[in-house]
C-alpha cells in the first residue's frame, strides 16, 4: 500500500505520531507541556502538541478522542471530530474536556487524541426546486425502529 507523504515540524520532545498496529486508522497525538495541566470536572482546555503539518491539497486531518481516556477518565475532545484543513499551518492543539466528576491531570507526553488523515472533496452547489425522493424521505432521528 502506498502511503501519503505529509511534511511535519515536530517542536516537541515526543516521537512523531505513528500507527500502533498495521490496521490502525488513527495515530496517537501527544501533549507537549512545560508543566502538567489539571482538568477539573466539566473544564475544557486547549492542549498544545508541538506539531505543525503541511497536508496536500485535497486532504484533511481529523482529531478524535481516544477511547481509553474517554472510558477510563471521562476525557474527550470538544469539536469532535476537529478538522485540520490542508491550508492550516499553525500548531495542532487539542481541545480537551473533562466529563467526569474527578480532576484529571494531563502530563507532558500523554497520548491525548488521535489523528486520522483522509481525502476530501469540495463541491459546487446546484440550486434546484426539487430533489429526488427516496424511501426514507424526511425520516430522521430514530425513524428506523424502536429501542
Amino acid at each position: 500500500m502506498s502511503k501519503l507523504k505529509v511534511k511535519v515540524i515536530n517542536q516537541s520532545g515526543n516521537p512523531l505520531p505513528s500507527y500502533a498496529t498495521e490496521g490502525s486508522a488513527g495515530m496517537d497525538i501527544r501533549a507537549n507541556l512545560g508543566s502538567p495541566i489539571v482538568l477539573k470536572p466539566l473544564e475544557r482546555k486547549l492542549i498544545p502538541t508541538g506539531l505543525f503539518i503541511e497536508l496536500p491539497e485535497g486532504y484533511e486531518a481529523q482529531i478524535r478522542p481516544r477511547s481509553g481516556l474517554a472510558i477510563q477518565h471521562g476525557i474527550t475532545c470538544l469539536n469532535s471530530p476537529g478538522t485540520i484543513d490542508s491550508d492550516y499551518r499553525g500548531e495542532i492543539k487539542i481541545i480537551l474536556i473533562n466529563l467526569s466528576q474527578e480532576e484529571h491531570t494531563i502530563q507532558d507526553k500523554d497520548r491525548i487524541a488521535q489523528m486520522i488523515v483522509g481525502k476530501v472533496e469540495q463541491i459546487n452547489w446546484e440550486a434546484v426546486e426539487k430533489i429526488a425522493p427516496t424511501l426514507r424521505n424526511e425520516g430522521g432521528f430514530g425513524h428506523t425502529g424502536k429501542l
